[in-house]
């Protein structure tokens, strides 16, 4: 009866020090896991912040060009401008040849059209485009009238080898 009861004492210290030291290594693992996502987070946040610096949304010297309301004219807000701008570009993809602004003509038949767009600031788009087998890039100005109107010209196209 003593042996058995020497054992059950030795079964629950075991058993106590392996929970403890299992709750501590799983708060352990927790801790470090919890450091490295931070880390990351931080480090794909910096990212981000970085590569968009030359965005329209970042640039609050770009955004006051849009600011008229102390010559008397009018505010263009950019939040809504860009939508605008973007899809204004992209209407143009239903042309029967293809979008002008991309700076080609067809090959092979093909069109070209632009896929995404990125506006650098009040005056810049770079834009992507393709026609299915040639791929491209094309740096485009675009003008807002007063009538808020938007025009573009291309001001240099860069059409990659296949």
């Amino acid at each position: 009866m003593l042996y058995l009861f020497i054992l059950a004492i030795l079964m629950n210290v075991f058993t106590y020090m392996f929970y403890s030291r299992e709750v501590k290594f799983g708060q352990e693992r927790y801790d470090k896991t919890t450091k490295k996502l931070r880390d990351s987070i931080n480090l794909v946040t910096t990212k981000l912040t970085e590569s968009n610096y030359f965005s329209l949304e970042n640039n609050e010297n770009a955004q006051n060009y849009f600011d008229n309301s102390a010559s008397g004219g009018k505010v263009i807000l950019y939040e809504k401008l860009i939508p605008v701008v973007t899809e204004k570009l992209l209407d143009y993809n239903s042309s029967p040849n293809g979008n002008p602004y991309t700076g080609q003509d067809k090959i092979e038949g093909k069109k070209f059209i632009i896929n995404k767009v990125k506006i650098l600031n009040h005056r810049w788009i770079i834009a992507d485009y393709s026609n299915g087998e040639y791929w491209g890039e094309v740096l485009l100005k675009y003008f807002v009238a007063d009538d808020e109107s938007i025009t573009f010209e291309v001001n240099q196209s860069l059409l990659y080898q296949k």
